[in-house]
């Protein structure tokens, strides 16, 4: 397991390093500077700025300091925003995301797993053919459009909920519901699919023989090994959920990170381009760590080790 560990952090290291530099050239790439408005600066101005960011120096020199400050832990300096730090930044925005895709990474899985198990006990039944449309529902509308009809339809036209802003526990209801979806449809069909295979296998008929009761079965023998599906996708699902967060929470005008890096993007301030996307990155190299660590807890069968199994 430490082994396993160790490698697995190496390569996220490795991982980031070349995100890190890509992105960095990327910027490079865009024709301009950041410093470049509808309002013409003048020469002098301009200059000094870009002195100040060092963009005057050779790019080379310029990337050097960049991942020397990586190094340090220190992502730079906004160049829109005076005087704030990136950290600063993610320290303020990431609350509200992290409130939000923790909530909605819930949801989707308690959620998900009950409907694939209703789905799949009821195979060929009313209540699976209904999970089945709200799967496919689920996996084809965007979840901006969701977020846009929830918005509409029960904040605009009912009024039950806040259109905007989380200024109580149920302005998450709308939010969540809009994350949420699609992961939830997926894992309804995951589940639902590997239960069907697993309530088929020799062993539950094994089990079923020796007078085991149903909830024994469903609980101890078929749940565990049909939920290992779900355990793989948490880490892929959590991508979607924090990429998704973005567009949602720009919905809903939160002030979460999904705010910032939209802003960023408009205001080509390339150094919080830059330190979110690093943070993003490792946000999710570390729930897809935590997944495959996961995976070897859920079935013992599987070895994580540096030789083989794990991933």
């Amino acid at each position: 397991m430490v082994r396993y560990t160790i490698k697995k952090v190496l390569y996220m290291l490795l991982s980031l390093f070349v995100l890190a530099s890509a992105t960095f050239f990327l910027m490079k790439a865009i024709p301009g500077n950041p410093f470049q408005s509808e309002k013409n600066i003048p020469p002098a101005i301009q200059e000094r700025l870009m002195e100040r960011y060092g963009f005057d120096k050779p790019v080379w020199e310029q990337y050097l300091n960049y991942m020397g400050n990586l190094l340090k832990l220190d992502l730079g300096t906004s160049m829109k925003q005076q005087y704030v730090t990136v950290e600063s930044v993610i320290k303020n925005g990431f609350g509200y995301s992290l409130q939000l895709g923790a909530l909605a990474i819930l949801v989707s899985i308690v959620v998900g797993v009950l409907l694939g198990l209703i789905a799949a006990l009821n195979h060929r039944k009313f209540l699976d053919g209904f999970t089945i449309f709200i799967a496919v529902l689920g996996v084809s509308i965007p979840n901006f459009v969701v977020a846009s009809a929830l918005q509409y339809i029960f904040g605009v036209q009912l009024r039950w909920f806040s259109v905007t802003g989380l200024y109580g526990p149920l302005d998450y209801v709308l939010p969540v519901i809009a994350l949420s979806f699609l992961p939830t449809a997926f894992i309804a069909r995951l589940t639902r699919s590997s239960m069907i295979e697993v309530l088929s296998a020799d062993y539950i008929k094994t089990a079923r023989s020796k007078g085991l009761s149903g909830r024994v079965i469903l609980v101890k023998h078929a749940l565990r090994n049909a939920i290992l599906p779900v355990v793989t996708y948490v880490g892929p699902m959590t991508a979607n959920i924090i990429t998704g967060s973005v567009i949602v929470e720009q919905i809903f005008g939160i002030g979460g990170l999904g705010k910032d890096f939209v802003n960023s993007i408009t205001n080509r301030d390339y150094t919080l381009i830059m330190g979110l996307t690093l943070f993003y990155a490792v946000i999710l190299m570390i729930a897809r760590l935590i997944t495959d660590i996961a995976y070897g807890f859920v079935d013992p069968r599987i070895k994580l080790t540096s030789g083989k199994g794990g991933s």
